[in-house]
């Protein structure tokens, strides 16, 4: 392993948004053109996980997630912060804004396979604002179910052959932990 930690890092192929790396033995994807993820944990007053629905073509296929997207960007969000990328996303994707928006967990999604760092931040005191479905490229689907009917509901969304992004359990587990319900 110490062979690979220091060995030359050498571009295989990029893109717009990711470059592949082969460092020693490892081939691994890091980011390009932007800085972070953020990970939007919207919670209603009411107790409701905001959860979006849209189609994903590496998995060809309707994906239930989280709200999501990259810091930093386009030319005009260079130095853009977590807190600045994940207000926008939320409301560009959902169409709520939040009164507060909290970070709750950093971590790396897959340290095997890619550099990436995700941020989770919580959202609470949702206004509804816009329809939402995302920017030009996206069509996305809001939903908002109960934070107890959570697993239940996106276990039926996957008998009808949709995909669920693995990461809305990781929110799920953090709504749960740090939601503080309005009485």
């Amino acid at each position: 392993m110490t062979k690979d930690r220091h060995a030359e890092k050498k571009v295989l192929a990029e893109g717009k948004y990711f470059r592949m790396i082969l460092q020693g033995r490892w081939e691994y994807l890091e980011p390009k053109n932007f800085s972070d993820v953020v990970m939007i944990v919207p919670v209603t007053d009411d107790g409701k996980l905001v959860i979006i629905e849209q189609y994903r073509v590496p998995v060809a296929a309707q994906t239930f997630e989280i709200p999501a997207g990259l810091v930093g960007d386009d030319d005009d969000k260079q130095g853009e912060s977590v807190y600045a990328a994940a207000h926008r996303e939320l409301l560009e994707e959902t169409g709520y804004q939040a009164d507060s928006m909290e970070v709750i967990l950093e971590g790396a999604p897959s340290a095997g396979s890619n550099s990436l760092i995700l941020t989770f931040l919580m959202a609470t005191g949702l206004k509804k604002v816009t329809a939402g479905g995302g920017d030009e490229h996206e069509d996305i689907i809001v939903h908002e179910v109960p934070l107890d009917e959570v697993p239940a509901w996106l276990d039926e969304k996957r008998t009808h052959g949709n995909v669920v992004d693995l990461k809305i359990y990781t929110g799920l587990f953090l709504a749960q932990k740090f939601h503080q319900p309005s009485c």
